[in-house]
């Protein structure tokens, strides 16, 4: 059942959305080569609980850290390690709060030093094929319309699309109704009413979208090898636009904060 949002848990969803926001800047400050994947997630949980919230992730479903760090052919939900980040790596953060009773979710995926024009371009497009999804994030339209932007947009590039990994929902929750997928034909599947609150992620294989589950139960990795972008944003739909809580800015340099 989707849960529709008031104006006010709207403002605290937000609250959530930028703090997220903050985090992955600073994690993102931090990504260099030489880097463990671990210190990053300690910087994360000690900036959030500094900042009066606590890490989404942390414990959630029996999830043991405060970031999923996925470095290369890892899709989603990479466990943190003692694994030293080098030249032309990728690694998608993907970050949650808990503050005044809601959550936030939000991921971005950073380049290591110089990456290679291929993976760059995989980087942009990505980007570009959720800001493309977001725009279809309006109150009459549906899910249908989010994922087909995305798809349409990334397999004129040659790259695909994630099925079995979806957006979702967000509130009091982290993962509520509706699943968004990044796929679809527009004009089908749930109409969007104005008050929903979604995350939308594109997860984009490079390769083929075939993926497969690690040992360790938690981690996706792409099956042939090759590399995979994340991103995500926290959105609430509105009458005639998409309201986008997530803010980039931060992450990109283009706003300071304390």
């Amino acid at each position: 059942m989707v849960k529709l949002k008031t104006d006010e848990e709207i403002a605290i969803l937000k609250e959530n959305a930028v703090l997220v926001s903050k985090t992955l800047a600073e994690v993102g400050k931090k990504v260099a080569p030489g880097v463990t994947t671990m210190e990053l997630d300690r910087l994360a949980e000690t900036f959030i609980r500094d900042h009066g919230a606590v890490p989404g992730f942390l414990g959630y479903g029996g999830f043991p850290y405060t970031l999923c760090l996925s470095v290369n052919d890892v899709v989603v939900h990479g466990f943190p390690s003692d694994y030293r980040l080098v030249e032309g790596d990728i690694i998608s953060v993907d970050c949650g709060t808990i503050f005044k009773g809601f959550y936030g979710d939000s991921a971005y995926t950073f380049p290591v030093g110089e990456v290679s024009a291929e993976t760059a371009k995989l980087l942009e497009v990505t980007k570009e094929s959720l800001e493309r999804g977001i725009k279809m994030a309006v109150a009459g339209n549906r899910l249908g319309d989010i994922g087909h932007a995305v798809q349409s947009y990334i397999e004129s590039f040659g790259y695909s699309a994630v099925r079995e990994m979806v957006g979702h929902g967000i509130g009091r929750n982290m993962h509520e109704s509706p699943e968004v997928p990044n796929y679809g034909n527009a004009g089908q599947g749930k109409k969007l009413l104005e008050g929903m609150t979604i995350c939308i992620e594109p997860m984009i294989n490079m390769g083929t979208r075939n993926i497969y589950l690690h040992e360790n139960g938690w981690a996706i990795s792409t099956s042939d090898g090759k590399y995979s972008a994340h991103f995500e944003k926290m959105v609430a739909i509105r009458k005639d636009h998409a309201e986008v809580l997530t803010d980039y800015d931060y992450i990109e340099g283009k706003k300071s904060y304390n």
